[in-house]
């Protein structure tokens, strides 16, 4: 994705690999896709992470989370996603979801929709 190559640094929660990891198991399982496709994908994306920061799940990301949820018609896992975005304090939060980045845009931080 372009948007990420012109950026300095990438920040993703924790969850947001064996969230990926979960997609691409889904696709292959259901044979939108073939193994050798779900191997590269894998590779290309573990490969991708060594150049990413990793957001861990603090006990003030696991506050920011309830909160979001109290406020916000969100998923658990979208919470965690805006909750560790609030504590590294992006330049910009990317998504393609809608509550998740309504919920973001509340917070205060500043939105990119790639939906």
């Amino acid at each position: 994705m372009e948007l990420c190559q012109q950026a300095d640094s990438l920040v993703v929660s924790v969850i947001c690999i064996p969230e990926l990891m979960s997609s691409l198991s889904r696709l292959l399982r259901e044979k939108k896709i073939i193994r050798n496709e779900y191997l590269k994908l894998k590779n290309y994306s573990m490969e991708d992470m060594v150049d990413i920061d990793i957001c861990q799940i603090t006990p003030g990301v696991l506050t920011a989370a309830i909160s979001l949820l109290e406020k916000n018609q969100l998923r658990a896992m979208d919470a965690l996603h805006v909750a560790c975005a609030l504590a590294v304090e992006p330049n910009v939060f990317v998504s393609a979801d809608h509550r998740q980045l309504a919920a973001a845009r509340k917070a205060g931080l500043k939105i990119v929709d790639v939906s």
